[in-house]
């Protein structure tokens, strides 16, 4: 199962399982560590963010406007 995400995104499971870690105690309502773990993700995605786009996940996240499905999370990155 990993090997195929990791062929589908061409991100290592290693490095997914520590994003994963370095999450777990993360203040979410904390703008900072909010745009901190966005670029973390960015960069290992290897998919920039545009500020606009930064700007809304942010406001998002911190309001607890989440989805919770991968098929909102599509529509709302497409804005």
């Amino acid at each position: 199962m990993f090997g195929n995400l990791e062929k589908k995104t061409g991100v290592k499971m290693e490095d997914v399982m520590k994003l994963a870690q370095s999450l777990q105690n993360a203040d979410f309502q904390d703008e900072k560590t909010v745009r901190k773990v966005i670029n973390k993700v960015s960069k290992l995605a290897g998919k920039p963010v545009s500020k606009k786009k930064e700007d809304m996940l942010v406001k998002a996240i911190i309001n607890g406007n989440v989805p919770s499905d991968m098929s909102a999370i599509e529509k709302m990155l497409k804005k």
